[in-house]
């Protein structure tokens, strides 16, 4: 991943996103381009045209926390969009290549152990690049259709979301579960610009998916903790279930937890799922071998 690109792309699409009017500007003569001027932009941050200009071309290191916040209120930046603007600084800094831990590939026995105990709530372990690394049975058997596309290596949730068609029937709101994977990507991204092994995925899936290629070039960045997901599972149906996102600092790895709505028809299907899941005799904390 190319830290200056992402830099330079990232803050031309904030900018591009506010109008003047916005931003509370005047507005003169005819703008070839939506949203703000590079000197518009340097004018709100505080900073010369010249400096605002180099930091537009990729080049964040060094860049002090006084800067950064300016930045952050001049393009009007969310907490997420704020701390990816950190990442990717910090990741231009000297030694960054050295610093920053690969990403995990695997889950601690103790984790494995946490996944099991969880008997009626499906759930599973990923890392920063959407790759399921562990489940527990009622996890394996929610995302039993992800399972099978992955054919025997690890799977990954944007390669399913873009590369399978069974995911458009298994996603209740497709398009909103596209965005949001492309988004996690980028925030990925920013915190590990060097991980080749995303650069690949990143690759791949652009060449390979014009839906991801669209959402790539947005540049937004998100991350969920928490909300509601409807599925649409081969064997019992419809499902709307709650979720909880819990970071693993230890490890650099997210827990994701299902639930549903006491006496809803979901919390029905989801026993009718623990009870197929049984059926299927499959191994605890069965994720597919890493590739």
């Amino acid at each position: 991943m190319d830290n200056r690109s992402e830099i330079r792309e990232f803050l031309t699409s904030r900018r591009a996103r506010i109008s003047p009017q916005q931003a509370g500007l005047p507005s003169y003569g005819t703008r070839r381009v939506p949203g703000l001027r590079r000197a518009e932009v340097a004018q709100l941050a505080g900073v010369s045209v010249e400096y605002y200009s180099r930091l537009e071309r990729g080049d964040l290191s060094g860049v002090s926390d006084s800067v950064l916040d300016a930045l952050a209120r001049a393009l009007r930046l969310n907490d997420e969009e704020r701390t990816h603007l950190e990442d990717l600084a910090r990741a231009a800094g000297p030694g960054s290549r050295r610093r920053r831990r690969p990403v995990p590939r695997t889950v601690r026995p103790n984790v494995q152990r946490l996944l099991d105990a969880m008997t009626e709530a499906p759930a599973f372990i990923m890392n920063g690049r959407g790759d399921v690394l562990a489940t527990n049975i009622l996890g394996r058997a929610l995302y039993a259709p992800m399972f099978d596309a992955a054919r025997g290596a690890t799977p990954n949730h944007a390669r399913f979301i873009f590369l399978d068609p069974r995911s458009q029937q298994f996603w209740g709101d497709w398009e909103r579960a596209a965005d949001d994977t492309v988004a996690l990507l980028h925030h990925q991204a920013g915190r590990a610009p060097y991980d080749k092994t995303l650069t690949d995925l990143v690759g791949e899936l652009s060449t390979r998916s014009e839906d991801f290629r669209t959402r790539w070039a947005r540049h937004d960045v998100r991350q969920h903790h928490q909300g509601a997901k409807p599925f649409h599972h081969p064997v019992v149906g419809d499902l709307h279930l709650t979720y909880e996102s819990l970071n693993l600092s230890a490890d650099d790895l997210t827990l994701v937890a299902y639930g549903t709505e006491p006496g809803s028809d979901s919390e029905d299907k989801l026993r009718l799922l623990a009870s197929w899941a049984a059926t299927q005799r499959p191994v605890p904390g069965a994720a597919a071998p890493t590739a």
